[in-house]
């Protein structure tokens, strides 16, 4: 397979792997071609190489810089923006992690403290219910907890972590 066939190939399945992680597909694949790219791109390479329209280059760009794995960079002489992702890998799943810990997992902490405060809780069923959201809320904070600690840790000790796991 020859290079560029490679390249075309990982920036295609990248976007349809992401679509089954509730992931915009055109997101991930303007992100998989400045991954890719050994420069940095400007809006219309981008639209040209995708063959998608500015508006959505330009929305799924500004979506990538506010998740914190894509930034701009000037190019001397040239009025245009160009975007390089963050090609180390280890940040890119930590900053991942952590926007999506923000985005998925925090409200529904938050949702599940809400529901819990309930006026009539002398109920049978209304216990039953806070007993629910307590489960709930409890694994939901486990998995937050875990998160947490894969983003505050460096890659040898969660590598590390799970290897022991998988033994």
């Amino acid at each position: 397979m020859k290079l560029s066939e490679a390249k075309e190939k990982y920036i295609q399945t990248w976007g349809t792997f992401a679509t089954n992680w509730g992931i915009n597909r055109t997101m991930a694949q303007v992100h998989a071609l400045l991954l890719a790219s050994d420069k940095p791109l400007s809006t219309d390479e981008v639209m040209d190489q995708l063959e998608v329209s500015r508006g959505n280059a330009n929305m799924n760009l500004r979506a990538l810089i506010d998740w914190g794995i894509v930034k701009k960079e000037f190019v001397k002489g040239d009025r245009k923006e160009y975007f390089v992702a963050e090609k180390d890998v280890w940040y890119l799943f930590k900053q991942i992690t952590k926007e999506r810990r923000k985005r998925e997992i925090e409200p529904v902490i938050a949702f599940l403290e809400e529901l819990k405060n309930i006026e009539d809780k002398d109920s049978v069923e209304a216990q039953e219910f806070i007993k629910l959201m307590d489960d709930f809320s409890s694994v939901t904070g486990k998995i937050n907890n875990i998160m947490d600690l894969a983003i505050k840790s460096d890659d040898h000790w969660l590598v590390g972590k799970i290897t022991n796991l998988l033994k």
